[in-house]
């Protein structure tokens, strides 16, 4: 029910591709785009050349391409020229944590390993590089390629994001871009140059998008580790906050972009709404459907793509899977008239990991196959001990 939605509007469009740009595609394209099928459209661009060797030997498409290179910003761009000599971080701290510690540990190992293994540790400069002095820009390689109007653009690259990110300003608009998803860091200082949350979330609201998620990472510190969250030296349980995914988008149904949502094509604004659909927000694909009823009619029927959605919202919650699922109307008139139904209930367990966080879970630990039926044992095992707990704490003494 996660992609019935994504897989309506793949069906649905005719004139036009779902294309993304991928900086910083180790590891491989996001599962979840490939819905698509013949309708999608990428490029990725890494630093790592057996990386990209790799993906494009395994490659099944071909409208996805890869690019090998470092990606930077024209050293002519005002950005790059006020910003000249300037470090990319400040107060840098990845060092002092745990998953630091852990990659020293396993240092000697790694020095023999194959490219393919060091890129499952993150540790992708250690691979057979591109040539560094040849930087590629991604703005002039994606006109090249004749990606002239992307949708969706992602990028990570464990350096200057911020500067990459840069190099698409004043291009935005013009290339009608729908979302970004961008790693941020949330260490540094105050300078407007560094790679910082505060210094993206500024940029991407002057080019005119909206935060609409951030899914926050923690580094514990070497000092006192704590159990990592996925199958590679990263994130953990708990430990300091350093870096976010953050997510941005264009707000069609805002009346300040009234103009631009009367420009693009419909295939556009069905586009988005699968791409809020895709990050687990059904309820903004929702308002755009309805914004936009009369122009999305004719791509498909907008009250069965409303139901899907509403199936989507309802088993995000990890508890529908033996209760009827109601149609967008019912869901709706539930909500209008026992809004208390939507309140958790008294000591709910934790919720099912939903399809949507398994993808990204399984993405980001891509060496682990089996990492979202892990997480599946582990929400069983949680739910057994704290039933013992339960029959312990009622027996007699």
């Amino acid at each position: 029910m996660h992609d019935a939605f994504l897989r309506l509007v793949a069906s649905s469009l005719r004139k036009e591709k779902f294309t993304l740009v991928d900086v910083g595609c180790s590891g491989g394209i996001e599962p979840i785009w490939r819905i698509f099928g013949d309708r999608f459209a990428a490029v990725g661009f890494d630093a790592s050349a057996s990386e990209c060797r790799r993906l494009k030997a395994e490659e099944a498409s071909p409208n996805v391409h890869y690019v090998a290179g470092f990606v930077g910003i024209p050293p002519d761009h005002p950005f790059a020229v006020r910003n000249a000599g300037r470090p990319v971080h400040v107060d840098e701290i990845f060092d002092r944590t745990s998953a630091a510690w852990a990659l020293e540990l396993r240092a000697e190992r790694l020095a023999a390993a194959t490219d393919r293994e060091r890129m499952q540790h993150n540790r992708w400069m250690e691979t057979e590089l591109a040539d560094p002095q040849k930087l590629v820009f991604v703005p002039e390689a994606l006109t090249a390629k004749g990606f002239t109007s992307p949708d969706f653009l992602k990028i990570d690259i464990d350096g200057p994001d911020f500067y990459v990110l840069n190099s698409f300003d004043g291009l935005f608009e013009e290339m009608e871009i729908l979302g970004v998803r961008t790693e941020v860091c949330l260490f540094g200082g105050a300078e407007d140059n560094v790679h910082t949350f505060h210094n993206t979330d500024r940029f991407m609201r002057k080019q005119g998008y909206e935060l609409v998620r951030l899914d926050n990472r923690s580094y514990s510190m070497r000092s006192l580790p704590s159990r990592f969250a996925i199958t590679l030296p990263a994130q953990s349980v708990n430990g300091r906050i350093f870096q976010s995914e953050a997510f941005y988008a264009r707000d069609l149904c805002a009346e300040r972009w009234k103009d631009l949502a009367a420009r693009i094509s419909t295939e556009k604004i069905a586009k988005l709404a699968a791409i809020f659909s895709a990050w687990e927000q059904p309820d903004s694909a929702a308002e755009l459907l309805l914004k936009f009823r009369d122009r999305l009619s004719t791509l498909f029927d907008v009250d069965a793509a409303l139901d899907m959605l509403a199936a989507q919202t309802q088993y995000a919650d990890g508890e529908k899977d033996e209760v009827e699922i109601l149609s967008y109307r019912d869901h709706m008139a539930l909500f209008a008239t026992a809004p208390s139904e939507f309140y958790p209930p008294p000591n709910r367990p934790p919720p099912k990991p939903t399809l949507g966080q398994r993808f990204n879970a399984a993405w980001m630990a891509w060496s682990d196959r089996y990492y979202a039926e892990k997480m599946e044992l582990n929400r069983a095992r949680r739910a057994m001990l704290d039933k013992k707990r339960k029959e312990h704490a009622a027996k007699p003494r």
